[in-house]
């Protein structure tokens, strides 16, 4: 009886398999049908896609509307999300709908694929709501592919600036079901309370208010069906693209440190493997400053052990010339000295000079002059003779002191 209770469930398994290799093959004409039309549209070489394109999910609740500027100038985008449902409102949507046309998985990656070619968007856009089913999720993997198709060949064309290394990321802003709930329930209260003070006064617009935002059970099930859908579509390019799983419980602040964490630059990522290969024997910063405080430690120790009367020279230079004017300065925190002394005309004197202020917590930086001094005309061919005056412009920074006014 056991053994003949477990046996249904495997057709069932495989209905959905089969049901799963038909939404991937119908994918697969969808995406060549618009592909094809593209390319009689605007000419093969004219398939310029953005450079980067995140894939903005969240809960609902989870402020996606209220993070997506945030995450816009983190990554330094100026051009305004493509919001799915917006785009299902646009005038070309409206044009197949009145003309009797459903608006499904083909209509969506036309839409999609033909606002993404505007050139203001040539440099990265967020995608919010995008994609939800398994045939957009398909059709994603096929956009792609296709960039880096077009990438390869027009590598070595002067139109290869056009067909940049695609970068696509995946965010997820995520809160829990309960969070997601109180969140809606709240947004519907404000919103009627908002939209009840415009109607009053006639002053500000109108908030778009969702039945779904007073009504609890309506509210979760919302949140279930992001879950059934888009929650599912995006884990499923989770192994192809960068994922970000950002916790959205927090406070607007910690939703942002979030989302800056997740998306800290990675040229490896970003960059053309050429440009890579050309950068890769300037150090990056975080490395250069993982033993920093170790290095400063030995070099000092080795001015002294080695170069003990230059070391002198230099520290005495830096108390009777240099603190005196960084005295006078302790409430702007910042001091700009010049000087000709000529303890500091060689190298390592400069150097000593910068690592004694780093090492008392200050910020030293010294930038050498060289300025052409007329002395004298040759009375025979008219030439002036000139000498060169080093004027070395140090500049020392630290935290200054807060004085409270009135």
């Amino acid at each position: 009886m056991r053994n003949s209770d477990a046996a249904p469930p495997q057709p069932r398994v495989a209905a959905a398999s089969k049901l799963s290799d038909l939404e991937i093959k119908d994918a697969h004409l969808i995406f060549e049908s618009i592909w094809q039309q593209l390319e009689l549209e605007q000419g093969r070489e004219n398939l310029r896609f953005p450079k980067e394109i995140i894939l903005l999910g969240g809960a609902p609740g989870a402020g996606k509307g209220t993070n997506t500027r945030f995450i816009n100038e983190s990554r330094g985008l100026t051009c305004p999300p493509i919001v799915v449902s917006t785009l299902l409102d646009s005038p070309e949507a409206r044009a197949l709908k009145d003309a009797g046309n459903m608006v499904g998985d083909r209509e969506v990656i036309g839409l999609l694929l033909r606002r993404l070619l505007r050139p203001e968007y040539r440099d990265g856009v967020i995608l919010d709501g995008f994609p939800r089913t398994k045939v957009q999720v398909e059709c994603l993997k096929l956009l792609v592919d296709r960039m880096q198709a077009l990438r390869s060949e027009f590598y070595h064309s002067p139109l290869s600036i056009h067909f940049r290394q695609p970068t696509i990321h995946i965010m997820v802003l995520f809160v829990d079901e309960k969070q997601s709930i109180a969140r809606q329930l709240k947004r519907g209260r404000e919103t009627r309370q908002h939209n009840e003070e415009v109607t009053r006064t006639g002053i500000g617009d109108l908030f778009e208010d969702r039945p779904t935002d007073h009504d609890e059970e309506l509210a979760r099930r919302r949140y279930r069906v992001f879950k059934e859908q888009t929650w599912d579509a995006l884990q499923s390019l989770k192994e192809i693209f960068h994922y970000h799983f950002v916790n959205a419980q927090g406070s607007i602040e910690e939703v942002e440190r979030n989302i800056l964490r997740e998306l800290e630059y990675q040229s490896t990522l970003e960059l053309d493997p050429r440009t890579v290969d050309r950068l890769r024997g300037i150090p990056v910063a975080s490395e250069i400053i993982v033993h920093a405080r170790q290095e400063l430690v030995k070099r000092l120790d080795g001015y002294e052990l080695e170069h003990a009367e230059k070391f002198a020279r230099v520290v005495a230079f830096i108390e009777k010339k240099i603190i005196p004017i960084v005295l006078r300065h302790a409430i702007s925190g910042t001091a700009l000295i010049n000087t000709e002394d000529p303890v500091l005309e060689e190298p390592l004197a400069l150097a000593m000079l910068i690592d004694v202020f780093s090492e008392r917590g200050y910020h030293a930086v010294v930038d050498l002059h060289k300025i052409e001094i007329p002395e004298r005309i040759d009375p025979a061919t008219g030439e002036i003779r000139c000498r060169t005056k080093k004027v070395f412009r140090i500049q020392i920074r630290f935290q200054g002191s807060e004085i409270r006014r009135g």
